[in-house]
């Protein structure tokens, strides 16, 4: 938040000291990220309207941030407002380029924590879950019907700061299928790992689906073109986070490397869970949870102050 610019009053008399404190004492007192009132404690409920900037409705960290406005009392009166993860990034960054307080459903690996200072509010209740994994699913019969693509996406696996620096060259202008192009050719040895014991194939179709978080987006290109390095004719189709998980239970993809469990994708694993095979995590240590700028003066959930 910009800084509060005090007019200067072209007294024609001098004020004592006594005076100005009593003044000063009337009125509320700004700060760099929200207004204090008396107690000197920022509301920043009141500087952001009680409004949590939310992702795409049907999304777990969408779903476990309403359960938090239900569960915390410094919640009550809350709203999660819900729209898409790129309009929450555009939210945050303008929100950081103001120093304006802002609370954004958040998640890592993303590369928002590569380019700002961020923080996890603590959750003492426990309602975004502990530490999630990233899993690949696969459409059932897979395994008998195209055994080198049901291999590679079954040795898929890598690490938070191998998404991330995709995501941030992609944040930063990179196209995404450039961006993931070059990873692959710096991190051969590792893709190779996710290739040894295939053949190369000729043409052979293959669809993977995913949802248009930029996780999802970096993953699932890197995912393709190390399949259309192997020889098949891939598809990468973006789907709504129901319908992604639909498409692969129902054969019409045939698998996906986007599925947040146990928290994120609750709903739908529940649903789809026993239509889909299951082949692991490719992605440890996933977080999601309410993030804020580093300059506010918060830690936890319960910093925040219910709607009067």
């Amino acid at each position: 938040m910009k800084k509060a610019q005090w007019k200067h009053l072209g007294l024609a008399f001098a004020v004592t000291p006594m005076m100005l404190l009593a003044a000063c004492g009337d009125e509320e007192a700004n700060t760099d990220e929200g207004t204090a009132g008396d107690s000197g404690e920022v509301n920043y409920g009141e500087e952001m309207s009680y409004k949590i900037t939310g992702i795409e409705p049907g999304a777990g960290v969408v779903a476990a941030s309403e359960q938090a406005t239900e569960d915390y009392d410094s919640l009550e009166g809350w709203q999660v407002v819900t729209s898409s993860s790129g309009a929450m990034a555009t939210a945050l960054g303008e929100a950081i380029d103001n120093e304006e307080p802002i609370i954004v459903t958040g998640w890592s690996p993303h590369w928002k924590f590569q380019k700002y200072d961020l923080k996890y509010l603590e959750d003492p209740n426990g309602v975004f879950g502990d530490a999630e994994t990233i899993n690949t699913m696969v459409r059932q019969g897979l395994e008998e019907e195209n055994p080198e693509a049901y291999t590679i996406l079954d040795q898929f696996n890598w690490e938070p700061a191998d998404i991330e620096s995709i995501m941030l060259e992609v944040s930063n202008g990179t196209a995404v299928e450039d961006a993931a192009s070059a990873w692959i050719e710096e991190n051969s040895d590792k893709v190779a790992e996710w290739t040894e014991g295939t053949e190369t194939v000729d043409g052979t179709e293959i669809e993977l689906a995913y949802v248009e978080w930029d996780t999802e987006v970096a993953s699932t290109n890197v995912v393709g073109q190390v399949l259309e390095a192997q020889g098949f004719d891939v598809k990468l189709t973006p789907l709504d986070n129901a319908v992604m998980w639909s498409a692969v239970a129902g054969g019409e993809a045939d698998g996906m490397v986007a599925a947040w469990l146990p928290g994120t994708h609750a709903t739908q694993f529940e649903e789809y869970g026993e239509d889909v095979v299951d082949l692991g995590a490719n992605l440890e240590g996933a977080k999601i949870g309410f993030v804020v700028p580093s300059y506010m003066d918060i830690d936890s959930i319960e910093d925040l102050s219910p709607k009067e």
